[in-house]
């Protein structure tokens, strides 16, 4: 009984010393509501870091389309006055000539010509919203492998030029994928991502047969809907590459 007795006092004890902290709890909440009442005035909180974020993504692609058209201006302002000395100067004009012949291999010209349209899609969602049949949300999603793989087959066939998204690809042209989002260059790009091609058109398709990495890509087209279609075009355009064109790790070839 003793023990009995001894344990209803410290219990009393315990409600007492609750009793004394529910004051200063709720009076702590509502210093803690009214702060917040001021801060937000009638906006959401949360949402204020997602709409920062996406003004600054804005404001960098403005930066950005502002200095392509500063870049062009005086790359035609270059162009424009290395004519004139050309005009004037047989030996300028001889390295104009010799820096030409580089120039198409380059990918720093648009060419023109017939060749192959490829569109590559995330899988469609069921009518109720639901992935397909046994499919994991990775599974209906374009990768980055997927389309490195139709590139790789493109160019193993032999095609003259190159492009995804309308983004001429070069020898240093790295094809990037940060979930189902593509980065070329400087720009974002969701799917269908269509990847434009200069070349034999029956070739192409002959090598994107060929490929193992290409074959696992059509798997899941075959299993989960993936959207992959390869279209001839009797006329196609690939324009130029304008990215930058600085190597930071390089060695003279030799001979």
């Amino acid at each position: 009984m003793a023990g009995a007795r001894s344990l209803t006092r410290r219990g009393a004890r315990g409600r007492s010393g609750w009793a004394a902290l529910v004051p200063v709890v709720a009076l702590a909440a509502g210093l803690l509501f009214a702060t917040s009442s001021q801060t937000a005035q009638g906006t959401d909180l949360r949402g204020g870091e997602v709409t920062e974020l996406s003004a600054l993504i804005a404001a960098r692609q403005d930066v950005l389309v502002a200095q392509e058209e500063q870049l062009a201006a005086l790359q035609a302002r270059a162009q424009a006055l290395t004519d004139q000395a050309a005009s004037r100067d047989g030996a300028v004009a001889a390295a104009q000539a010799r820096t030409e012949a580089g120039v198409l291999s380059a990918g720093l010209v648009a060419l023109s010509g017939r060749g192959v349209e490829i569109t590559l899609d995330d899988a469609p969602r069921r009518p109720d919203g639901s992935l397909p049949i046994g499919a994991r949300p990775d599974d209906v999603v374009i990768h980055q492998s997927d389309v490195q793989a139709v590139v790789n087959a493109v160019w193993a066939a032999g095609a003259d030029a190159v492009a995804v998204m309308d983004q001429r690809l070069i020898a240093t042209s790295a094809v990037r994928c940060v979930g189902n989002v593509l980065l070329l260059q400087g720009r974002t790009y969701s799917p269908p991502f269509v990847v434009t091609a200069i070349g034999d058109a029956a070739a192409i398709r002959a090598q994107l047969a060929a490929s193992p990495q290409v074959a696992l890509f059509q798997q899941a087209v075959d299993d989960y809907g993936l959207g992959f279609a390869v279209r001839d075009r009797s006329q196609v355009t690939v324009p130029a590459y304008d990215g930058p064109l600085d190597m930071e790790y390089a060695t003279a070839a030799d001979g």
